[in-house]
């Protein structure tokens, strides 16, 4: 396409990231605005102009009943007809922490069956919330918003991030699929335990995507290190880590979904 992609970032009562998402994308090339879940229930439409959807961290309608379920209701129940269409039309769905949670909640994720929900997302094994940075390593080639066997440092901030497939052949076949996009590693590329893994995520899982690599969710937050500044060691990071020598990790991941859409749509 021409001229700079057009991203939608979701807002909703409890969200408190959509400004820092919009930044990242911004940063990373692109157009984007943020726009209420109520306006875009009044004008569908709205949804046509864009080419990359992002629900955002936070805690939509104060994770009530569970986190994520309220919105995802709104999106399954009220928009299901415009994001399939969205969807048909090759564009890219992410999901970041809560928006993750929404996603899966939806049945946007895993995606193998479309508004059906077969994993989740529940309470951290700690029993609190987990406020810290982590390694991950990218998995799969499959989604569009990675390269395979990258690997990245981000902040995660959640009460309720552990994966659960609905049954073990689930799990076996996200993994078959490539569809476990980012999983959670300890320091030297090793097996996670906690606090690397920080909820008790089965298989180590940070992150996945639908079949076709379009639909990405994860918990960790990549808005929250696309400046060098933000990472928690920035004047510390020449030698061993290399830093310098590579753009902020999570800006990585909305500088490819930019240059997805420039390519492909």
């Amino acid at each position: 396409m021409r001229g700079k992609p057009s991203v939608l970032v979701l807002r909703a009562a409890g969200i408190n990231c959509d400004c820092e998402t919009e930044y990242a994308f911004r940063k990373a090339g692109a157009e984007a605005e943020r726009i209420h879940i109520n306006r875009l229930i009044e004008q569908p439409a709205l949804l046509r102009r864009f080419q990359v959807l992002v629900l955002p961290g936070g805690f939509s309608y104060g994770d009530d009943v569970a986190s994520g379920r309220i919105l995802a209701n709104e999106l399954r129940g009220k928009l299901a007809e415009h994001i399939e269409r969205f969807l048909a039309e090759g564009k890219l769905i992410l999901g970041i922490c809560n928006g993750f949670q929404v996603l899966v909640k939806a049945g946007l994720l895993p995606g193998d069956t479309l508004w059906r929900q077969s994993v989740t997302l529940t309470l951290n094994d700690s029993n609190r919330f987990e406020d810290r940075w982590v390694y991950l390593k990218v998995c799969s080639a499959r989604s569009v918003f990675v390269r395979e066997g990258e690997d990245a440092y981000l902040p995660v901030a959640h009460a309720e991030g552990k994966f659960v497939a609905g049954s073990p052949e689930t799990l076996a076949r996200l993994e078959a699929n490539g569809q476990v996009v980012f999983r959670y590693v300890g320091p030297e590329g090793q097996r996670a335990t906690y606090p690397w893994n920080p909820n008790g995520s089965q298989n180590d899982v940070a992150g996945i995507c639908d079949p076709s690599g379009r639909i990405l969710g994860m918990m960790p937050h990549p808005e929250r290190y696309v400046r060098l500044t933000q990472h928690p060691r920035w004047t510390r990071m020449r030698g061993a880590l290399g830093e310098r020598a590579r753009e902020p990790d999570g800006l990585r991941i909305f500088r490819n979904a930019v240059a997805y859409v420039r390519a492909e749509l």
